[in-house]
């Protein structure tokens, strides 16, 4: 269920709160294929389905840059800013992926509210998220991201 946040004040009150999970989102050998060809890392682990099934995880894997790059879609699933001008993305703190994303499992993400810094013009928001192979002993991506938003 989306938490819409309505305005920098009540942005400001969430700060330490967790907003909840995403949906699942099975991440498939289609879109791993489709995210090598868009940046061009063919890593066999990635992409070679039969040499994965002896390497070091059991099947091909999603590159950690497209775990990171489900994060708009799956964040959107738990939090929306609104009242305010504009949103951007302005980065991030801190990204690691302590586990592989295997090819065909499911994940969804989940976020909290970290904190909130004043600048002229609106106000920077750090969140933190965790995405989550279902079943998985440990996260595939931890990260503390850092969003603008104008008044």
């Amino acid at each position: 269920m989306t938490t819409v946040i309505h305005g920098i004040d009540e942005l400001k009150s969430m700060v330490g709160r967790h907003l909840g999970w995403s949906d699942y989102h099975q991440v498939t050998q289609e879109q791993i294929n489709a995210f090598a060809e868009a940046t061009g890392d063919h890593q066999w682990i990635h992409v070679d389905v039969e040499k994965a099934k002896a390497g070091p995880f059991g099947s091909t894997i999603a590159h950690g840059y497209l775990t990171l790059s489900l994060v708009p879609m799956l964040l959107a699933q738990v939090m929306q800013v609104e009242s305010v001008a504009m949103g951007v993305n302005y980065g991030a703190n801190k990204i690691r992926f302590p586990a592989p994303v295997p090819s065909g499992s499911r994940v969804r993400l989940g976020a909290t509210v970290a904190g909130i810094e004043e600048f002229q013009g609106g106000v920077q928001n750090l969140v933190d998220v965790t995405i989550e192979v279902e079943g998985a002993s440990k996260p595939s991506l931890v990260a503390q991201l850092v969003f603008r938003y104008y008044l």
